[in-house]
């Protein structure tokens, strides 16, 4: 990916890896326009970052995201690119269903159907550039369950072969598909404990690394941290029971 003179949209923009990215694109002097639920979190990245742009959005509304289109393409016919970012990721006792399905459901909405709402609202722009760019966060959990999170985790596996078909349909058009697949990051995704873990990935340095994989051009349309190999090649390994055992200890 051409990692300067963009127009990018970001959603979750406010926080965590959103916010990583959004600042990393801004200093490589891309006009970044940054989105997300809540006005005062990315009002405060836009301030501390003059020249990017803010709006607000429910990523797991169909109308809203459907204005969020409408109102970045109008202010920024210039937008070449969106970084599909906003998700949730919360606890579900399956045990206690079906108690866990209001959080299952907020869950794909926000994961899966925006992401594949927002990208259909904006093709039709994209494919009239010159060159445009899809970008899709998806997770390590996509390729190995996290137990405790389980719909969280299968939207994530859902968007990584979303992103393998709309990349082959889309082959023989102007608009490039990436998937960036992060590891176990320093991000407040599941509270102050996550943000501080040591076992966690820092979050600085992920950025670091991805914006240089996105620089270099990633195999198969894939951007993976060296940190995450284990859990995307834990199947082709032969260790994917190894592996899920790790992450979920009995």
């Amino acid at each position: 990916m051409q990692t300067t003179g963009n127009t990018i949209l970001i959603t979750g923009g406010g926080s965590g890896i959103g916010r990583g990215l959004a600042e990393a694109f801004h200093a490589q002097g891309n006009q970044v326009i940054i989105s997300g639920r809540r006005q005062a979190a990315v009002d405060e990245v836009a301030a501390a970052n003059p020249g990017m742009a803010a709006f607000t959005v429910d990523m797991a509304d169909a109308a809203s995201i459907a204005a969020l289109a409408t109102q970045v393409t109008a202010a920024y016919p210039g937008l070449n690119a969106v970084l599909n970012n906003a998700g949730i990721m919360i606890n579900e006792d399956l045990l206690a269903a079906p108690a866990y399905l209001d959080t299952a459901e907020q869950t794909i909405a926000t994961n899966l159907l925006g992401p594949i709402r927002l990208t259909a609202a904006l093709l039709p722009h994209f494919l009239a550039q010159p060159q445009a760019s899809v970008l899709t966060v998806s997770s390590g959990l996509a390729f190995v369950p996290m137990a405790a999170t389980p719909t969280y985790s299968a939207t994530k596996a859902a968007i990584h072969s979303y992103s393998q078909a709309l990349r082959h349909q889309l082959r023989h058009t102007s608009v490039e598909v990436l998937e960036i697949a992060p590891p176990y990051v320093q991000t407040f995704l599941q509270g102050a404990h996550q943000a501080s873990d040591p076992h966690a990935m820092p979050l600085e340095a992920f950025i670091e690394e991805t914006m240089a994989l996105l620089a270099d051009g990633p195999a198969n349309g894939e951007v993976l941290v060296e940190r995450v190999h284990v859990l995307r090649f834990a199947e082709q390994s032969g260790k994917a029971a190894e592996v899920f055992g790790f992450i979920n200890p009995v």
